[in-house]
């Protein structure tokens, strides 16, 4: 257990979309949280909100830089050091369109964020993680990782990469008793959208018409359930749609609600 018997969840990505939702759903849940992002004025806003729900510690870093990841970590103190579950949510799109046209930027973005910031924040976790046999890593990747579409060759990739290290670390921790989940989701309603079209607000919100997507609260909603299931259970892969979506490109767009 931890030193003060709560445990600890430390999330990436956690000042917007499934990385925020799921900071408040651990919250609700009594975990204590190390919340991570970029952006200081955001970060301590997200802190001030959940301090009133649970002990909260921020950590600024820019995932993509190993440097950065490990001295952020390293500057931990003592009581938020044993962490018991890790949600890796940082990551996003930054193009839409054929590879042809495709700029090297945009993917060293996407690498940076979805493949590098995962393995440099897990890896420097790890060693607070095993020996416990109750340590737990959630990476969200996408069902994007599980079937390819077009103009989004790096982005898959970048996700397909999420779904393989996910089963690659589920045999390397089963020694240590670690857990590892893999949340892959399909059309979810975040700024994911305005990010990918440089925040384009009229081309973001024509990715959501004429049906009603998931939403940030949905998959924060399975984490939690993932990572509340007893010690002998091990949620490995869950793809979650919704109703109106039966693959990452078959979206039926005159389904809504009712």
């Amino acid at each position: 257990m931890s030193p003060v018997a709560v445990p600890l969840a430390f999330i990436t990505g956690a000042t917007s979309g499934i990385g925020y939702a799921t900071a408040h759903a651990l919250a609700r849940q009594g975990f204590r949280l190390v919340v991570c992002g970029r952006d200081a004025q955001r970060l301590e806003s997200l802190r001030a909100e959940l301090a009133v729900v649970t002990p909260v510690h921020a950590l600024r870093f820019d995932l993509g830089d190993e440097t950065e990841v490990r001295a952020a970590v390293a500057s931990l103190p003592l009581v938020w050091q044993e962490v018991d579950v890790l949600v890796n949510s940082a990551g996003g799109a930054y193009d839409y369109g054929p590879v042809q046209d495709g700029n090297a930027a945009d993917w060293d973005a996407m690498l940076a964020s979805n493949v590098h910031g995962l393995l440099y924040v897990t890896h420097a976790l790890l060693p607070q993680l095993p020996g416990r046999g109750r340590g737990h890593i959630v990476n969200v990747s996408s069902a994007a990782g599980k079937q390819a579409y077009a103009n989004a060759s790096v982005y898959c990739a970048t996700k397909a990469a999420v779904e393989s290290l996910s089963q690659s670390l589920r045999l390397d921790l089963l020694p240590l008793g670690v857990k590892v989940t893999n949340i892959a989701p399909g059309a979810v309603e975040t700024g994911f959208s305005q990010v990918r079209f440089k925040g384009d607000a009229q081309r973001a919100a024509a990715v959501y018409e004429g049906f009603e997507p998931l939403q940030a609260d949905d998959v924060a909603d399975a984490i939690v359930y993932a990572v509340t299931r007893p010690a002998h259970v091990q949620i490995a892969d869950l793809v979650i749609y919704p109703r109106a979506q039966a693959a990452v490109t078959t979206i039926l767009r005159a389904m809504t609600s009712q």
